[in-house]
């Protein structure tokens, strides 16, 4: 895969396990300097969110969050993601994550690019 250039790119959330707090109308805005990328995201549960990846050799992002919910809780996790190159050239991100608070459960998501 070519390298990917997130800079400046706003995603959304698709779909996401029963376990996670990102939903439909949360929106994450990513920017990207070299091999680090760093994103702000809210909307629905989250009130507000930070995430910081390094984007490995195979494409795939190494990242930790963390982000308020709408509860008040402080929540914080680690993902791996996946892009896919849609054939439109936008981009898919299938995501592995996990909780490190709460009760350190696994769940999946996918975020698409907004066109």
């Amino acid at each position: 895969m070519s390298t990917i250039n997130y800079d400046n790119r706003y995603f959304k959330s698709i779909s996401n396990s029963t376990n996670g707090d990102a939903g439909d109308e949360t929106v994450f805005h990513y920017r990207q300097e070299g091999d680090l990328v760093w994103a702000t995201y809210r909307g629905g549960q989250v009130r507000f969110g930070t995430l910081v990846a390094k984007i490995g050799c195979d494409g795939a992002l190494d990242m930790r969050y963390q982000h308020l919910n709408d509860h008040g809780q402080l929540m914080t996790g680690v993902c791996r993601s996946v892009p896919e190159l849609l054939p439109d050239g936008h981009l898919r991100l299938h995501e592995k994550w996990r909780w490190t608070c709460r009760d350190g459960s696994e769940g999946e998501s996918v975020i698409e690019e907004l066109k």
